[in-house]
């Protein structure tokens, strides 16, 4: 593998976490019509109570609301694509 295949690691991990982060937010129980009951994020807040603004868990509500914004793509699609680079590049490594 060598840089181009490097590269298309990156835009194969970029493509992975935009698809897979917003079914992990569902998956978890964060959905349309906010926490849904007997899912793990029903769980989680039946632990911590009231839910403060700008915590964790509140910004995942948003999520499974109105879905991720533009600026939270952004960034998991650079953390994807490093992280699928850095993968790509290690193989490329081992296997000349």
């Amino acid at each position: 593998m060598d840089y181009l295949g490097t590269l298309a690691a990156a835009g194969v991990g970029i493509a992975i976490t935009l698809v897979a982060a917003p079914a992990v937010v569902s998956v978890a129980g964060f959905g349309a019509g906010g926490v849904v009951a007997g899912s793990v994020a029903a769980g989680v807040q039946s632990g911590i109570g009231n839910v403060a603004a700008g915590s964790t868990f509140a910004l995942l509500q948003s999520a499974g609301v109105v879905g991720l914004g533009v600026a939270t793509k952004a960034a998991l699609g650079a953390v994807g694509g490093a992280v699928g680079g850095a993968v790509g590049g290690v193989i490329a490594w081992l296997i000349p």
